[in-house]
């Protein structure tokens, strides 16, 4: 065992560095007990669609409510179909069956994960409604030929960016770029409450309206209701917490990507490690390696306290929750081959280097035949 564990994500290490701002803008909200739809929400809307460059921005419960009611706002449901991809959360899928739309499942780009878009125009049919890409563990979908796919053929764009709070794609903020970007903000995440909540960003004001409504039960004017909407309201104390941590985001991402780089520099030639494309800034919200002898070296990583994680072990095609949509193993080679090799090493702003020289050593010590070893 190491001298001290190393955890896969430390969220007291966060805490501890702005307690003295958090514990304040609790008490605040509970001094003011105006406890959802509040002042803090408002603001942390504002400023959270200035940080993405877009014009709204709308609180809401969790992630999976987001991208719900960015479909729902969007017209998107039964009989229609949405084109995304299988590595990812399950949440990404749940969102479209929550609304009786299908997706439609492509492969991936090998080095960054992300939707493929010279898959899109194949899996287009007169049912497609909308093109959902995921910006998988931090990095970009390319969303250029993306959109001007969507434009030709007058499809929505809805960003999943609940894993990229900061990256950029050709300079320009994820979740701004499509009609609207839906992010979560659980709590692991590289911008999380203290619990769950999500926020969608959009520069169209009619779609942010009808979130609005949406996630108020329908409803414009206290008891008055327009359509059937739900309750996927963000609290004030989320709200707080949340505009206590954005001011930091982009000093906690420049991090991650200065431990990327040390990750990168230490593992060379001995495993896959991440790309980042030319038009890309990564978030790292997770740094995923490559390995054929994935299971091995986790549980070798495990014995020495280093905490791993595997994001995702099975494609969501092959789920059994996801059978229904007839899509069989085969069908999606790339995604079905980083499964079985993709690996999450611990990341997380307050890694220090030594931890990471750490971590990098039991990985090489991890690959190395035990007969082979001085």
């Amino acid at each position: 065992m190491t001298a001290q564990a190393i955890p896969l994500v430390d969220l007291q290490a966060q805490y501890r560095a702005i307690k003295h701002e958090i514990l304040p803008a609790i008490e605040r909200v509970l001094d003011g007990m105006a406890l959802y739809l509040g002042p803090e929400q408002i603001a942390f809307e504002q400023e959270f669609a200035a940080y993405c460059a877009t014009r709204h921005g709308v609180s809401v419960s969790n992630g999976t409510d987001a991208l719900a009611l960015a479909l729902r706002a969007c017209e998107i449901g039964p009989g229609d179909e949405v084109i995304t991809v299988a590595n990812t959360f399950i949440a990404t899928v749940e969102a479209i069956s929550m609304v009786g739309a299908t997706p439609v499942f492509i492969d991936i780009d090998p080095d960054t994960y992300a939707m493929d878009w010279r898959l899109i125009e194949r899996a287009i049919t007169p049912h497609t409604k909308a093109i959902l890409p995921v910006h998988l563990f931090g990095h970009p979908a390319e969303m250029g030929p993306i959109l001007e796919i969507a434009r030709a053929h007058g499809l929505r764009v809805i960003e999943d960016a609940s894993q990229a709070h900061g990256a950029q794609y050709d300079g320009q903020p994820v979740g701004g770029i499509g009609d609207i970007g839906c992010f979560s903000l659980y709590c692991s995440k590289t911008l999380g409450a203290y619990g769950e909540a999500g926020v969608c960003v959009t520069g169209d004001d009619e779609l942010a309206e009808r979130m609005r409504m949406l996630r108020d039960h329908g409803s414009r004017r206290r008891y008055e209701h327009e359509v059937m909407g739900v309750n996927a309201r963000m609290d004030e104390l989320q709200a707080a917490v949340l505009r206590v941590k954005l001011p930091y985001l982009d000093t906690w991402n420049a991090a991650r990507r200065t431990h990327a780089a040390a990750y990168a520099e230490q593992l060379r030639g001995l495993v896959e490690t991440p790309v980042t494309r030319d038009w890309a800034t990564h978030a790292y919200y997770v740094y995923v390696i490559q390995t054929s002898e994935r299971d091995r070296v986790r549980a070798a990583l495990a014995e020495q306290g280093i905490g791993t994680g595997v994001h995702y072990p099975i494609p969501l095609h092959l789920q059994p929750a996801c059978a229904r949509y007839g899509v069989t193993q085969g069908t999606l080679p790339i995604t079905e081959a980083a499964a079985e090799r993709i690996l999450s090493l611990p990341m997380y702003a307050e890694l220090t280097a030594e931890q990471i020289e750490t971590v990098c050593g039991a990985l090489a010590r991890a690959l190395t035949p035990v007969g082979a070893r001085a």
